[in-house]
């Protein structure tokens, strides 16, 4: 069984732009290579935005050097790159976004939530880019909830969905550039599960709402993360209340991480040759 490295929780809300309060749950600047391949959580935590004719979000801004991942349990965000990407990520669906070589976005409610108000409820989730794929081009993939396989883990209603990397016999949607595992699931109060995951991966388990005992020693509530050992293969977990979580696992890139603010790279050159780049706008434009 997996032991234990750390349990980490974050109480404290902030701003990102005027549409995402959110809980930063892990970083690489405070965690480095014990996380890698991951950089960086947010959870937007169930917040309630009155009706407005206002927009509320993100304004254009770069990235380079990893991958965005855009969960939605509630709410919705209307976005656009300037590789031509753009849609709208309703509740259940996952916007997987490659930055690479370098890319410029923004992020905003949907005019339609933006006009009803309700609550608003996200996960952004930073994957690093291994050093040989970091300046690939910038792509999307847009998954919608009906294309990613949920998988029942009992009669009781709680469930696993597969979004990238394979549990048991069931593949995830997204296409990754490394060996990576997002699985977002939902385990019901007093129901228990054994997990399964790579020897020698990276395995995180975020526990975003609920209480959990956690391989049968230590008590966890969300929000809050559970950083386990890289050896062995299996782990369990105990619903003391309803509990959504998501399990991360990947392998370890063991890379250099060099990172300052949206640029994720592998030395400062990397950073320099990055803000360069994008003050000559090299990340292309962004088209009204």
């Amino acid at each position: 069984m997996k032991k234990i490295v750390g349990i980490y929780e974050n109480k404290h809300m902030h701003w990102v732009g005027d549409g995402f309060p959110v809980y930063n749950l892990f970083s690489y600047d405070r965690l480095g290579q014990s996380i890698s391949p991951f950089l960086l959580l947010d959870y937007a935590a169930p917040y309630r935005f009155d009706p407005t004719t206002e927009q509320h979000g993100v304004g254009s801004h770069p990235h380079r050097g990893f991958e965005t991942v855009t969960i939605a349990y509630q709410g919705e965000v209307t976005h656009k790159d300037s590789s031509g990407g753009g849609g709208t990520i309703k509740a259940g669906d996952v916007q997987w976004m490659t930055a690479g070589a370098g890319v410029l976005h923004q992020e905003f409610h949907s005019p339609e939530f933006a006009e009803h108000g309700g609550l608003f409820e996200m996960v952004q989730l930073w994957v690093n880019l291994p050093a040989h794929s970091k300046m690939t081009p910038a792509k999307y993939q847009a998954i919608e909830a009906d294309q990613i396989q949920s998988i029942a883990l009992d009669d009781a209603g709680s469930s696993l969905r597969v979004i990238a990397g394979q549990y048991q016999d069931v593949a995830g949607a997204a296409s990754t550039f490394s060996p990576v595992n997002v699985w977002d699931g939902i385990v019901v109060a007093e129901q228990a599960h054994d997990f399964y995951v790579t020897e020698g991966h990276t395995t995180l388990f975020v526990l975003l709402s609920g209480k959990v005992l956690f391989n049968d020693t230590q008590t966890v509530e969300g929000p809050s993360i559970v950083v386990l050992s890289r050896e062995g293969i299996d782990f369990n977990i105990q619903a003391q209340q309803d509990s959504k979580f998501l399990i991360l696992t990947g392998q370890p890139l063991n890379e250099p991480i060099e990172g300052y603010g949206p640029f994720v790279m592998n030395s400062k050159a990397e950073i320099v040759e990055a803000v360069r780049d994008f003050n000559s706008g090299r990340f292309g434009i962004m088209e009204n």
